[in-house]
């Protein structure tokens, strides 16, 4: 066999490996990237969910209410329950809180005594309006949108806000 011919040999054998390499690389790659950039394109899942009805709720006190996250997966089980704190106003108008911390998410405390939430973790606290009062909190609790509609009140979940 000539020089001529095993070198030709050798480049054609190079560039099959290398285009069979990247196209090997790309069947394994595009369902990764498309696994990884999805989430940015999905829209946000939001519900109105029932907790009550208004006469469950005594004017002036705050309630823990529990419901099914917006977002929960098929197999999420009860990870898929969420909750707010539920604020019937004086003036009978409702306010809903999250459950977590703005600092890293951890679960905050109704303190009726102090009237105060309070993070246990980090010693996050929050006026009965979800404002800071105290610690590493940046922000004031996520708010929930609440209505009343049919004597039954509604809170507009979210998935859960985390920092």
């Amino acid at each position: 066999m000539s020089e001529q011919m095993t070198e030709a040999r050798r480049k054609f054998l190079s560039r099959l490996s290398l285009g069979a390499g990247g196209i090997i690389s790309a069947l394994i790659g595009l369902p990764v990237l498309g696994f990884l950039v999805a989430p940015l394109f999905e829209r946000v899942g939001r519900e109105w969910r029932g907790v009550g009805a208004v006469g469950d709720f005594e004017k002036g006190k705050t309630t823990e209410v529990r419901f099914e996250d917006a977002s929960p997966l098929a197999w999420a089980g009860v990870t898929g329950k969420t909750g707010a704190w539920l604020r019937h106003q004086p003036d009978g108008q409702f306010a809903a809180y999250a459950i977590n911390c703005t600092h890293l998410g951890c679960p905050v405390r109704w303190l009726p005594e102090a009237e105060l939430f309070m993070c246990p973790c980090h010693g996050g606290v929050y006026y009965s309006d979800g404002t800071v009062a105290a610690g590493p909190p940046p922000r004031p609790l996520v708010r929930y949108p609440v209505r009343v509609r049919n004597g039954l009140v509604e809170i507009l979940t979210s998935p859960t806000p985390i920092t």
